[in-house]
């Protein structure tokens, strides 16, 4: 699949280096850039990489790390600990998770490890964040949760 160069030159730019193995991209900011790649099960130099969906924008991932900081993964983690309803919508965002990497290419070393720390506990809200954004609200409810506790992220114009 072919990647429009202006979008690798933006991606680039918000990742301070050159993007890695692009599928596509998987979401656009309001402002227009790329704001989630989806990225190749098995990079071009043959590594396997379970992290499907990329979140590539600067601001919203230094936001994403002020909540990480907050202690939030644990606090959510607790709560599917707690809450059987919560801790089946996040097993079936696992689920979605690993079914869209199987649709681009199914990769043995990675079969059934998703990322985030899904489907068990929370390990990276940024991987949450994008997987909202990639696949829509309504798929990962924590991811759901980390897109609202950032709020219009976008709204000072491109990041880049």
């Amino acid at each position: 699949m072919s990647i429009d160069d202006g979008d690798v030159q933006a991606i680039e730019a918000q990742l301070g280096r050159l993007p890695r193995s692009i599928h596509e991209i998987g979401h656009r900011c309001p402002c227009g850039n790329p704001d989630v790649v989806t990225t190749e099960p098995r990079l071009d130099d043959g590594t396997p990489f379970p992290t499907t969906y990329y979140l590539t924008c600067p601001r919203a991932s230094s936001l994403i790390g002020t909540l990480e900081a907050s202690g939030l993964m644990k606090e959510m983690s607790a709560r599917l600990a707690e809450d059987a309803e919560l801790a089946a919508a996040y097993r079936s965002a696992h689920e979605a998770y690993l079914a869209a990497r199987t649709a681009i290419a199914e990769v043995e070393e990675i079969e059934g490890i998703s990322a985030g720390g899904m489907p068990d506990r929370v390990k990276c809200l940024h991987v949450l964040a994008g997987q909202s954004l990639a696949q829509g609200r309504g798929v990962n409810p924590l991811g759901d949760e980390v897109l609202d506790a950032l709020g219009d992220w976008w709204a000072p114009g491109p990041c880049v």
